[in-house]
């Protein structure tokens, strides 16, 4: 998949940031929206015809531990040129933060084998092994330079999702290592983002096995969802994901090289922002919804909170009455820190959007 040009991504950064910093659900210890849980695709019996179903569906991807790789030996010192194209050496991982508006480079970093280094956490980490470490963004997703270089960080990972980037170059300016990787997410760079963050740990040997573990379990995913969905492609569901930000009056359509059409196309649907050309994350028209008339609506749950459910939705976005998914009401979110996180969780998510597509009436 080709990536964002960077003003695009930079604009796309600012909405996630919008999106997660007012909307992610964070309960007490530290994990998001605890007990939700969605039952197992492999548990539950499709529907006869997803394109009938009535109503919505809130679906959450199940807590799964940590299974961290702990060999080979790292290798430090280490110097790697980063996404960035800057030079960093690393000497020191005996306190790593990693940073991003995913939650997934902390997950990542847990999983080559270096929880325990781990002094902080973003809001988006809502893993249960990271829930007792302190939080180092403040009003949502903004870095809090006081609070990370009061933990004494020897190295920091993260991606230009977060901001100010002044706090970054503050930060690299008292000499601590940061390692800034990719910021695009898909089911493809999956593999590629581990292997920068293992790279940037001096653990390349580990990354290859934890990538080559979540691509088997993405794969074995994307097979399992080929079994349940529909095979005449007439009735495969039309989808489209709408960014929603009700406080904020923000409504965006995100298209291809989004991220979310590689997840469309995983859940066995028809990406219809590719047939329509609508391309990246652009605010939503009315002309492009009732163009792409989408069967299915996914959104972020904390999106779909800001305009009060569907009702709200249907209301804030009148277009939307007009195509079949908001005649049937059928739209399907997953909690914001999940849905387009695409790191080694991203088999449970996609098995739990699935159950939301074939199995809505085993969803919450």
């Amino acid at each position: 998949m080709t990536s964002l040009p960077r003003p695009l991504l930079a604009v796309a950064g600012a909405v996630l940031s919008l999106a997660l910093l007012s909307g992610c659900s964070t309960a007490a210890d530290g994990s998001t929206d605890a007990g939700r849980a969605t039952p197992a695709l492999a548990d539950v019996t499709p529907v006869a015809s997803p394109k009938a179903w009535e109503g919505p569906s809130s679906v959450a991807a199940p807590a799964s531990p940590v299974e961290a790789i702990t060999e080979p030996a790292q290798a430090l010192p280490d110097t790697v040129t980063d996404a960035q194209g800057t030079a960093v050496t690393v000497s020191d991982t005996s306190r790593i933060l990693a940073l991003d508006i995913y939650g997934s480079l902390s997950r990542i970093v847990f999983e080559l084998g270096f929880g325990e280094q781990v002094v902080g956490r973003d809001v988006s980490s809502g893993f249960a092994e990271i829930a007792d470490r302190p939080l180092v963004t403040q009003n949502g997703h903004d870095l809090n330079a006081e609070a990370i270089l009061a933990l004494a960080p020897t190295v920091i990972v993260t991606d230009t999702s977060l901001g100010p980037w002044d706090t970054i170059l503050q930060l690299r300016d008292t000499g601590v290592p940061v390692v800034v990787v990719d910021s695009h997410r898909s089911l493809a760079g999956t593999g590629e983002l581990i292997g920068q963050v293992a790279a940037g740990l001096g653990v390349p040997e580990r990354g290859d096995q934890l990538a080559a573990r979540t691509g088997a379990e993405i794969d074995a995913a994307v097979a399992a969802i080929a079994a349940v969905a529909p095979a005449d492609p007439a009735e495969r569901l039309r989808i489209v994901f709408l960014y929603v930000r009700g406080q904020a009056g923000v409504y965006y359509l995100f298209g291809q090289g989004s991220g979310a059409d590689d997840l469309v196309t995983a859940l066995g649907g028809i990406d219809v922002s590719a047939e329509i050309g609508w391309n990246g994350m652009r605010p939503l028209t009315d002309e492009g919804l009732v163009a792409a008339a989408p069967d299915l609506v996914l959104v972020m749950t904390g999106g779909l909170e800001s305009v009060d459910g569907v009702d709200g939705l249907l209301e804030a976005v009148p277009a939307l009455q007009q195509t079949p998914a908001g005649q049937h009401r059928r739209v399907v979110d997953m909690p914001d820190s999940q849905i387009l996180s695409f790191g080694p969780d991203s088999a449970r998510v996609l098995e739990a959007l699935a159950v939301g597509l074939y199995a809505p009436d085993a969803a919450r």
